[in-house]
């Protein structure tokens, strides 16, 4: 398949950072990234938030909150913005160095510096200014001020070390060379349970590809760990999936939980690894009852298609049913909730902590041997 044939990242060019060797400046300081600001010099150092090519401007922005675009007309919904304290740096500050662990990974020219406007970011993004909602407290706790200017990476070594850490350059090299011409993808920050499989099934019918792309950035502290994650879906995929039409991949962005808003981040980011369709199902990104159960895939009626450029995969809630024998959905399946079986995350940490068996029809068993053996340590 020749290179014009995959789909074009977001913006027409993936922005991959070069490696530069760090050089000490005078007017300097350096700052340990957090875990999101690391995450989001990652996906913008790897090119997966093409067209970025460094944080946020001031003009970037306030479009971004107030139009979901870039002052350049680009459709982007959320703020990607390198966000400190004022109490951090001074107006003698001209670079900052970037730190991870201590160790220098980037290096920021400062060229402008802005205030934050905490209560509109919150407002239009969350859809709520509540410091209950996991994003908007970090928000809120994490600085007055954002910094811009040009970025010059030293080390794109990812939080997470694997085989599956794949750069949207990397997927687009194995999409060419297997000849796929449409790849969809899918996103979890949670072991993969039947129905996920039943929709990524569903997908495989309709497309050459599957890329499984899970996020091993930072979530809540009661997600389950990435290791036991990634166990889970490497046996899985082993086991119940076609080989040859099935990718793992990681996907280092940290999660905002910013539901609708940040459903279209993570299709603009899929578009850019070479993926031509984006599954979204139930509560997507979603966190409590902030977001309606389908608001991450009725935004998407609000965008033009080319504008996007990936085509959208929407699937209503899946569930086992036991009069149907099979997983199925409400368009499939006429019988009420007690033929349902369906756990939430809650009651799924409840059984493993208890060293109880989840249901085989809710999760393949070596799939749930896994997590059982790591709630139980």
């Amino acid at each position: 398949m020749a290179i014009e044939d995959l789909i074009s990242p977001h913006g027409g060019k993936l922005k991959q950072k070069v490696i530069v060797e760090p050089d000490q400046t005078s007017g300097s300081v350096s700052l340990e990234l957090t875990p999101r600001q690391f995450a989001d010099l990652e996906m913008i150092s790897i090119g997966a938030y093409s067209p970025l090519e460094t944080f946020m401007n001031k003009s970037d922005y306030y479009s971004v909150i107030e139009s979901m675009h870039l002052a350049d007309g680009t459709l982007w919904p959320i703020p990607i913005t390198f966000q400190i304290h004022s109490s951090q740096i001074d107006t003698t500050t001209t670079t900052i160095h970037l730190t991870r662990n201590f160790a220098h990974v980037a290096t920021l020219e400062v060229d402008e510096v802005y205030k934050l406007d905490h209560e509109l970011e919150a407002s239009h993004i969350y859809g709520t200014t509540s410091v209950e909602h996991p994003g908007v407290k970090l928000l809120f706790s994490g600085g007055d001020l954002a910094v811009t200017g040009e970025l010059m990476v030293h080390i794109v070594s990812g939080a997470y070390e694997g085989p599956e850490y794949l750069t949207p350059a990397d997927t687009r090299g194995i999409f060419r060379g297997r000849n796929w011409k449409s790849v969809a993808a899918f996103q979890t920050r949670n072991p993969v349970h039947r129905a996920h499989e039943y929709l990524h099934k569903i997908a495989l019918e309709i497309v050459d590809g599957l890329f499984l792309n899970p996020l091993v950035g930072q979530t809540k502290l009661d997600d389950v760990p990435v290791p036991v994650r990634m166990a889970a879906y490497s046996v899985l995929l082993e086991k119940y999936y076609p080989q040859n039409r099935t990718i793992l991949g990681v996907y280092p962005a940290a999660m905002r939980y910013a539901g609708p808003q940040e459903a279209i981040l993570h299709a603009i980011s899929r578009k850019n690894y070479g993926c031509t369709h984006f599954i979204v199902g139930r509560d997507h990104a979603g966190v409590g009852n902030y977001y309606s159960t389908y608001a991450a895939q009725e935004i998407f009626e609000t965008i033009v298609p080319e504008e996007l450029g990936i085509s959208i995969l929407k699937f209503e809630h899946s569930y086992y049913c036991s009069v149907c024998c099979q997983v199925a959905s409400k368009r499939t399946c006429p019988h009420g909730p007690e033929s349902h079986i369906s756990l939430s995350g809650t009651r799924v940490r409840e059984l493993l902590a208890n060293g109880e068996d989840l249901p085989p029809e809710f999760s393949r068993p070596e799939v749930a041997a896994i997590l059982r053996l790591a709630y139980q340590k």
